[in-house]
């Protein structure tokens, strides 16, 4: 970690990552495929079920960051005892949150559909998917910490045998259960739900390879320190997760009040398809930032500040190049994007493939503003990442969305992403400059010791 060329370890820790990542997004898009021939309304509701499933992200990330941003740190600094303690508070206090979700939402999933933002003729399907994908909320949410553990441990090649066994599990599961038993929307959830738990099984079994901090239930020891330290490192990922879960369900609602009339499902289902694709697009780019966490991380707690410095200017540089060439594909072949998904909804398909068009436009900018806030989340510098993590969806977008279709309508809503995403990127400016001058002065000061 601290005598491999940067970039060379960058790109060799990302690799296991952006597969990772890749194939997570690719199997919410295959679900969304599958769905999509049975009917509109079932795709809405599976794009409306999907905020649900940022929320469990939003909180495996949470305690995976948290915990494993501390763990990179220590590892570092060669303090292993209280990795090893910080890993099994990170493991069983999602598993213990995850179950009381469960079967708090679990007797409630219509009541759940309408506040995630499903229309009357939504809500059936929402509440059918849901189902579920509410049951495997412990496992989902455990697996997501432990994949991030292992991440920021360096074990990054373990993370990726659990994700993407589960992701092929769940695309094979999505042929089966929907097109030949004809399961329909029960069968999209149960194959969620069964490659989740594939998923946690092999990720588990990553923790006790050779080179993982193991975990063990002696070493759960909850306390305020712990606690404190994972909020602190973990409440970037949990306010940015939060936020995105608040867009979507936002999203929903200004969809289907700006829609045509008596076409409100099928506008729904257009920004459904839409947000899934662009997540498909940013997880290459978030796999190679994740990829750069563990290097800052880890040279961090070890004092080269330069190699901090360096990594941080190759991630963000490569980060950039590659979502101009996304945006560019995505913007070219939108009509063909969005007919994966369904070709039998004329509104469906202009209303996607202009709201595809409008997000790719801006997309490149969102490169920059994620490097920004990583580099910041893994050194501890919470406050700072916290502010930058919630303004593409929160303090940009939000306001965005409330304004914008006031004076233009549906295609104000469309609007509300790319500007949200140039106002992040103008935002990220002054932290990355002022950073950048921080790490050169603190390599400075090094050298001369």
């Amino acid at each position: 970690m601290t005598a491999t060329p940067v970039r060379r370890l960058v790109l060799r820790l990302a690799v296991p990552t952006v597969v990772s990542m890749m194939v997570t997004s690719l199997y919410n898009i295959v679900d969304a495929a599958f769905v999509g021939h049975l009917s509109t309304e079932a795709t809405a509701g599976i794009g409306v079920a999907f905020a649900y499933m940022i929320v469990v992200q939003a909180l495996g990330f949470f305690f995976g960051h948290g915990s494993g941003n501390y763990i990179s740190r220590e590892l570092g600094a060669q303090r292993h005892a209280t990795a090893s303690t910080m890993a099994s508070v990170g493991f069983f206090t999602p598993l213990l949150l995850g179950i009381g979700m469960a079967v708090g939402f679990g007797t409630h999933l219509p009541q759940l559909a309408r506040l995630l933002g499903a229309t009357p003729d939504v809500v059936p399907f929402a509440a059918e998917y849901l189902r579920y994908i509410v049951y495997s909320t412990p496992l989902m949410m455990t697996a997501l910490t432990l994949n991030n553990q292992l991440r920021l441990q360096g074990n990054a090649r373990y993370g990726m045998v659990g994700i993407v066994a589960g992701a092929v599990l769940n695309i094979v599961l999505d042929a089966l259960f929907i097109p030949v038993l004809g399961w329909g929307v029960t069968g999209a959830s149960l194959a969620t739900a069964a490659s989740q738990t594939v998923s946690f099984g092999l990720l588990l079994w990553g923790t006790t390879r050779d080179g993982s901090v193991h975990l063990s239930l002696r070493q759960f020891r909850p306390s305020w320190r712990a606690y404190y330290e994972i909020l602190m490192g973990g409440l970037p990922s949990l306010c940015r997760q939060v936020f995105n879960c608040t867009s979507a369900i936002c999203l929903n609602y200004a969809a289907a009040r700006y829609a045509p009339a008596g076409q409100e499902a099928s506008v729904v289902a257009a920004f459904a398809v839409v947000t899934r694709t662009m997540m498909f697009a940013f997880s290459f780019v978030l796999g190679i930032n994740q990829g750069f966490q563990p290097v800052a991380g880890f040279n961090y707690g070890a004092r080269r500040y330069d190699r901090v410095r360096l990594s941080y200017l190759f991630t963000a540089s490569l980060s950039v190049a590659l979502l101009l060439v996304i945006s560019a594909a995505g913007f070219v072949f939108a009509p063909q994007v969005i007919r994966l998904y369904r070709d039998q909804d004329p509104v469906m398909l202009a209303v996607g493939i202009e709201a595809l068009r409008y997000q790719c436009a801006s997309f490149t900018l969102i490169g920059f503003s994620t490097t920004t806030n990583m580099l910041f989340q893994v050194i501890r510098m919470p406050i700072r990442s916290t502010l930058i993590s919630i303004g593409r969806q929160g303090l940009f977008f939000l306001p965005a969305l409330f304004v914008l279709p006031l004076f233009w309508g549906l295609q104000g809503v469309m609007l509300t992403q790319p500007v949200a995403d140039a106002a992040t990127f103008l935002f990220s400016i002054p932290f990355a400059v002022w950073i950048t001058r921080r790490l050169s002065r603190q390599a400075a000061e090094g050298a001369s010791e």
